[in-house]
């Protein structure tokens, strides 16, 4: 795993949304991993009618695809990295952030408040 993804990120590679085309430099980030954080959100997400989603036929999918590590990590780990991190109100925000942090990966994200913020940016993506 050379990356956290974001849930944006991780539905537009689920999807091959055409928004990825802005990203070209992806792939060196393979294989890309995934917080089960995500899976939450996205669940979440279709709970308010924003995201059109069978959870559960997204989340096989994911597991099943070769370019996606999902990151198991113990919840207590994640929240102990979530503590410090008190510039976003986001609890997913938080909660990937702190799985990057954890692992001391980059996490790809388009989110300016944590590209800001956050220790760990691809390069590529750094403001």
């Amino acid at each position: 795993m050379n990356c956290v993804l974001d849930t944006h990120f991780l539905l537009w590679i689920a999807t091959r949304a055409r928004r990825l085309a802005e990203f070209p430099w992806m792939d060196d980030y393979l294989p890309w991993g995934v917080s089960p954080v995500s899976f939450l959100e996205i669940e979440f997400l279709g709970e308010i009618g924003r995201l059109d989603v069978k959870i559960n036929a997204f989340v096989d999918t994911v597991m099943n695809d070769s370019r996606f590590v999902v990151d198991e990590l113990s919840m207590m780990t994640v929240i102990q990295q979530a503590l410090g991190l008190d510039w976003t109100r986001d609890p997913f925000d938080r909660l990937l952030a702190a799985h990057s942090r954890a692992r001391r990966k980059p996490l790809c994200t388009t989110d300016r408040l944590i590209r800001r913020h956050h220790t760990y940016i691809p390069p590529e993506l750094a403001l």
